[in-house]
């Protein structure tokens, strides 16, 4: 018994010596990527699996609220790799100079737009909408203009824009679809908004729980319901006016200590060890992925007709304004 004691304490005095050698990659993500439902756990399965060290996801919120946590660490960041902004925000993200170039040529994106940022890669993308449960709403809005002027008795749940991307990307869609008018817009749909929260999460299952009829989420979302539950009740509201497209990225930190680590997750995150995850974990479109790879159910999901989206420097430029003339309606 006292040898095998020994030879227990060997092998574990051996492996706890590898662990300490073994590199580690640390990924802030937001909420739901790293949930036990999420494409978290899988991804970081198939990249430890070719790395040869141990990949760390940190949950540091919402989309928006890792890029101010990041400029509140700043070169004292403990990530290497940063894993959920989106178009709306990495012209900010650029120009804090946190971010190092990508290095790599992407090639077989199926994005539906042309991809030449030289700092951010996309892994994934969507199209934002309100979701609705048909069997509670049997009739819902086709527009913004029916969603703000009629429907009296409707409620919406919404996410913030200072934390959250769908609450950005809702503010650039109001602002896009609106104009001088989307302070006016805002004032009009702001009876409607049962309330605002930090992030998608949140807000996705105070809808599931009944208490709201619509939620702000993806044209994707009900995908999730239709394959993983069998439940065909819950719709993604196509608008006339357009949906906003969301394109999610990660960038590689300049100051990271484990740059050619990063390098090697960023190219990974292109490959079907990651993309082949998104669908059924993340719910939205792959970003390198084919159509005709994609598990069956997604064809049956609307696509709006009309693509919106700002290029990120004009979502820059808005995007102080616009949080300003959002607070404002809703506080008045």
């Amino acid at each position: 018994m006292k040898n095998l004691i020994a030879i227990v304490s060997m092998c574990a005095s051996v492996a706890g010596g590898a662990l300490a050698d073994e590199r580690t990659l640390t990924v802030y993500t937001y909420d739901s990527f790293v949930s036990e439902w999420g494409p978290g756990p899988q991804i970081e399965s198939n990249f430890e699996q070719s790395c040869g060290c141990d990949l760390k996801f940190v949950a540091a919120g919402d989309g928006a609220a890792i890029l101010s946590r990041l400029l509140l660490e700043g070169d004292r960041t403990s990530a290497d790799v940063v894993l959920g902004l989106d178009t709306n925000l990495t012209a900010a993200a650029k120009a804090s100079g946190l971010f190092a170039p990508h290095g790599l040529k992407p090639e077989g994106l199926t994005l539906p737009i042309e991809w030449d940022d030289e700092v951010f890669l996309p892994y994934d993308w969507g199209y934002f909408a309100f979701v609705y449960d048909a069997t509670r709403l049997p009739e819902a809005p086709e527009s913004f203009r029916e969603l703000i002027d009629d429907y009296p008795d409707l409620s919406i749940v919404i996410q913030d824009p200072r934390s959250s991307t769908p609450g950005l990307g809702l503010l650039l869609w109001m602002k896009l679809v609106h104009g001088d008018e989307a302070a006016s817009a805002w004032s009009a749909l702001e009876p409607k908004i049962v309330t605002v929260t930090k992030g998608w999460s949140e807000a996705y299952s105070m809808f599931l729980e009944g208490e709201a009829d619509m939620v702000l989420s993806y044209t994707t979302s009900p995908a999730y319901h239709a394959i993983a539950e069998g439940d065909i009740s819950k719709r993604a509201a196509i608008f006339d006016e357009g949906n906003y497209l969301q394109v999610e990225v990660a960038g590689k930190i300049a100051s990271s200590e484990n740059g050619e680590l990063a390098d090697k997750f960023l190219s990974f995150m292109l490959s079907e060890g990651f993309q082949s995850v998104i669908p059924t974990t993340n719910w939205m479109y792959p970003a390198a992925l084919a159509r005709d790879s994609l598990p069956e159910g997604f064809a049956e999901i609307p696509e709006p007709d009309i693509a919106l989206l700002f290029s990120d420097s004009e979502a820059e430029s808005l995007r102080n304004d616009a949080i300003a003339e959002w607070r404002d309606a809703l506080t008045r």
